[in-house]
């Protein structure tokens, strides 16, 4: 038995998943990975999880939490400029789920979620129905920064506090995930794509999403944020009849600023 399939398939797991699902050790584990005295942790990382580290700037790096969320060189994640053009926001693994015309999305295992429940907001939400929602499951070794897909007027940062479940799938078989983990959304109002939101979901042992940028202008392919240490989740709402994409497409890796969709004019 896994780790996972402990902590959300038996009784002892699901006592100690209450406590590991909390905010205040989700915060604990987030200042040890702050500290200097996790530095010693990189080393095996990188080890268990083949990370190429000739892909990455690492200078300076004092802690794990800085090594987690180390930038890119220049060039290695190349952004499609083209306006007609829906780019991944982040590397992941890719699923893409059709919203129906109450607004429910069904993930992996039917564990089904509103988009109202995710955004808190039923006139938001509403835009999206018959629209798409795209998620994007950041894993461990996964490059944790996060870029605008497209270009437009942004909102503010709004934050939904909640608890910290794993983004892995068999979490959805029980939880409606995206509706109750932490998570922080933007609105962008694209001239191609409508009113796009874009939303950072934290996952177990993820205290911080950090976004860079309050209210003003989104920018293509310029950075929006970073992901601290765990799994992690970004998620693009998009409402009906603007974006041509394959129904089909279940944990698809792509890569930050890959085409993944096209306008329908």
């Amino acid at each position: 038995m896994d780790g996972l399939t402990f902590l959300y398939k038996t009784a002892a797991g699901r006592c100690l998943l209450k406590l590991l699902s909390s905010r205040p050790v989700s915060k604990l584990c987030g200042a040890f990975l702050d500290s200097r005295l996790s530095a010693f942790l990189i080393k095996g990382f990188v080890r268990k999880n083949n990370i190429d580290l000739s892909d990455y700037e690492l200078d300076g790096i004092k802690t794990f939490n800085q090594f987690f969320r180390r930038r890119i060189k220049d060039g290695k994640r190349p952004f499609d400029m083209d306006t007609d053009h829906l780019c991944s926001p982040c590397d992941g693994l890719l699923t893409v789920y059709p919203i129906n015309d109450e607004g429910t999305v069904i993930p992996v295992k039917q564990s089904a979620y509103t988009i109202a429940s995710m955004l808190k907001d039923k006139e938001l939400a509403s835009r999206y129905n018959g629209g798409w929602c795209l998620v994007f499951r950041l894993c461990v070794d996964n490059y944790h920064r996060y870029a605008y897909p497209v270009s437009g007027v942004k909102g503010p940062n709004i934050f939904i506090p909640g608890i910290l479940h794993t983004v892995q799938p068999i979490a959805l078989e029980k939880f409606p995930v995206f509706a109750q983990n932490c998570r922080e959304y933007t609105v962008i109002e694209s001239d191609e794509f409508g009113r796009v939101v874009q939303m950072e979901v934290g996952a177990m042992l993820v205290g911080r999403i950090v976004n860079l940028e309050q209210a003003g202008v989104a920018e293509r392919g310029h950075e929006k944020g970073y992901f601290e240490y765990g799994g992690s989740t970004v998620i693009l709402l998009i409402e009906k009849e603007r974006l041509a994409i394959r129904q089909n497409i279940l944990e698809t890796p792509v890569k930050m600023g890959q085409c993944i969709g096209t306008l329908i004019k």
